[in-house]
């Protein structure tokens, strides 16, 4: 199965190797037609530190790295 790859907007990086990043999705709501943004916040695996609040990023899925880190930085 291949490995998802989301995109998103860096949201912290008070953490060592560690961002948080926010991913939103849009769909149409299925009885009343409207589109609607939901976003969701997913914490990432930055090796070296070079990610900063407020930049455009892609991460990947991963094997578990924490309690809480399931992904890492793809490209950033």
């Amino acid at each position: 199965m291949p490995k998802r790859i989301l995109q998103g907007t860096v949201t912290s990086d008070k953490n060592d190797q560690t961002i948080t990043v926010s991913v939103e999705r849009r769909f149409t709501h299925p009885v009343l037609k409207k589109t609607i943004r939901k976003s969701k916040k997913y914490r990432a695996h930055d090796e070296k530190n070079v990610c900063k609040v407020g930049q455009t990023v892609r991460i990947i899925e991963c094997a578990p790295r924490s309690k809480t880190k399931r992904w890492e930085l793809l490209e950033g």
